[in-house]
C-alpha cells in the first residue's frame, strides 16, 4: 500500500495494522523487519513509561527474534555505559553469580527488574551453548547521569588508564598521578543537590577544570600513538580505551554546565546527556559491525523520549525544556541505518494512566486488533495533514513520565507499537500511590 491510498487515520489504522501477541509475535516481528530492510543495524525501540511490565517483555521477546532469525548480536539499554561491561562479562560466561555484579552493572536499580534477569540469564544460555557461532554482546549507552545524580568520571579515566598501563606502565602513572588529587572524592562529583542548585556542583572548580585539561592530554595521548598501542593491543582495545576516555571529558563538560547558572541549564544539560548516549550507540555499532562483520546488527532500548527523530520536550513545572534526544542525534550520523519504534499505552491502573479519550491516536489504535499491534507511520503520511494536526492529544492521569502521542508522533518514529495495557515492572521499587 502506497502512502496516498490512506485517506483517513482510521482507514490507515485498519489497513496497515500488524496485530500480535507477547506469546504469539514473530510472524509480526518478522514482517516489521522485512518491511525495515537489510539496511537497518541499529534498532530503536522506545518504551511509553519507565515502569510497564509488558513493555519490558516485548523488549525481550523482540530482541530473541531478532537474535534467533535477523543477525541482530547485541543489545543496548539506558543504563551506565561504564557499568555495563560488567554485565557482559557475565554473559560472555565470567563469574558464576548474577546478583553478583547486577547491582552493580546496571544503574537506575534496574538490575532488580525480574524481565532484565531474564534477559541476561537468556543471553549468557546462548553464549555459553558451543552451538551458537555469534556470541551476543550486552551495552548500557546511557551516560552516567539522571536528574538528581551525576557520577564522577573515575570510572572512565581508571578504563583507559588500565588499558594505557599495559602497553606503558611510567607513562599510565604519570596521568594517574595528575588525576588522583584532582578527582577527589566521589561522593563531591555525586551530590544529587547540584542538578538545581549550581553552586553546590564542584563542576567549574580549580581542580574539576585541571582534571579537564589532563583529560584531554590523556586523550592527545591516546590519538598520537595510535598506530603504536594498536599493533600492541588490538583494534578493539584501544577504541574501547578511546572512547571511554572521549566519554570521560564529555561527563566532565558536563559537570561543568551543571555548575554553570543559565536560564537554559537544565535543557543544555539534557541535550548533553542525549549527545552521549548518541555517541555510545554510534561506538556501538561499529563495534559490533567490527566484532560480527556479517551480522552486527544492535537493539536500543531507552524512553520513547531518548530514541525519537525530533525534539524531546518536557514540562518542568513552568518550564518547557525542549533538546536534541539521542534518536535524532544518531539519526544524523547513522541515516537510514537507524530506525525506531514509537510505544504507546492504552491504560494502566498500576502506573496511573488513564483510558484514553476517544478520537486520540492511542484511542483509535487500541480499537484495532491486539492485544498489540505494530503500524508504520511511513503508511499513515498519506493522510491528510490537517486531520493528523487536529488530532485530539490525550490526558494521562498521575504518571507524567508518558508523553502521549501527538501529530508529531507520524515524523518522531518509523513504526509504532501499542499495547492495548501493562501491569507494574516486577522486582521494581514500590509503585507510587499518590497522584
Amino acid at each position: 500500500m502506497t502512502p496516498t491510498e490512506c485517506a483517513t487515520i482510521d482507514a490507515w489504522i485498519a489497513e496497515n495494522t500488524i496485530p500480535f501477541s507477547l506469546e504469539n509475535s514473530d510472524a509480526a516481528i518478522d514482517r516489521l523487519l522485512a518491511a525495515l530492510g537489510d539496511s537497518i543495524e541499529l534498532l530503536g525501540i522506545g518504551e511509553p513509561l519507565h515502569g510497564g511490565e509488558e513493555f519490558l517483555l516485548l523488549r525481550n521477546r523482540l530482541f530473541q527474534r531478532l537474535v534467533q532469525a535477523h543477525g541482530f548480536t547485541a543489545i543496548a539499554v539506558e543504563s551506565s555505559f561504564p557499568r555495563s561491561r560488567l554485565i557482559n562479562e557475565f554473559i560472555v560466561g565470567h563469574g558464576d553469580s548474577l546478583d553478583a555484579v547486577r547491582d552493580a552493572g546496571f544503574s537506575h536499580g534496574f538490575g532488580k527488574l525480574d524481565t532484565n534477569r531474564k534477559l541476561i540469564d537468556w543471553m549468557r544460555a546462548l553464549n555459553t551453548d558451543p552451538a551458537h557461532d555469534h556470541k551476543l554482546a550486552f551495552y548500557g549507552f546511557d551516560s552516567p547521569t539522571e536528574m538528581t545524580h551525576t557520577d564522577s568520571p573515575r570510572q572512565l579515566l581508571n578504563f583507559a588508564l588500565i588499558y594505557l598501563a599495559v602497553l606503558d606502565a611510567n607513562k599510565a602513572q604519570t596521568y594517574r598521578q595528575k588525576f588522583e588529587p584532582d578527582l577527589g572524592e566521589d561522593a563531591a562529583w555525586e551530590n544529587p543537590a547540584a542538578m538545581f542548585d549550581p553552586p553546590k556542583s564542584i563542576g567549574l572548580s580549580p581542580a574539576a577544570t585541571a582534571l579537564r585539561l589532563a583529560t584531554e592530554d590523556l586523550l592527545t595521548e591516546l590519538t598520537i600513538r595510535r598506530p603504536e598501542l594498536v599493533a600492541n593491543s588490538s583494534v578493539d582495545q584501544f577504541e574501547a580505551a578511546l572512547h571511554s576516555a572521549k566519554h570521560a571529558r564529555s561527563m566532565l563538560n558536563y559537570h561543568a554546565a551543571i555548575a554553570t547558572a543559565s536560564e537554559d541549564r537544565l535543557a543544555r544539560c539534557l541535550g548533553m546527556r542525549d549527545a552521549m548516549m548518541a555517541e555510545n550507540l554510534a561506538y556501538i555499532v561499529e563495534r559490533e559491525r567490527q566484532r560480527c562483520p556479517q551480522s552486527g546488527r544492535v537493539l536500543a532500548f531507552a524512553h520513547n523520549s531518548h530514541l525519537k527523530l525530533g525534539r524531546a520536550e518536557w514540562q518542568l513545572g513552568p518550564q518547557l525544556l525542549s533538546w536534541w534526544p539521542a534518536g535524532s542525534q544518531i539519526k544524523q550520523l547513522l541515516g537510514d541505518r537507524y530506525a525506531v519504534i514509537g510505544a504507546g499505552l492504552g491504560n494502566s491502573a498500576e502506573n496511573g494512566i488513564n483510558t484514553p479519550e476517544p478520537g486520540t491516536l492511542e484511542a483509535r489504535l487500541c480499537a484495532a486488533p491486539g492485544p498489540l499491534r505494530f503500524i508504520s507511520t511511513q503508511h499513515g503520511r498519506g493522510i491528510p495533514p490537517e486531520e493528523i494536526a487536529a488530532l485530539p492529544v490525550r490526558s494521562i492521569g498521575w504518571n507524567q513520565s508518558y508523553f502521549p502521542f501527538t501529530a508529531k508522533s507520524f515524523a518522531d518514529f518509523d513504526w509504532l507499537v501499542v499495547a492495548d495495557s501493562t501491569s507494574y515492572q516486577r522486582g521494581g521499587p514500590p509503585r507510587p500511590t499518590t497522584s
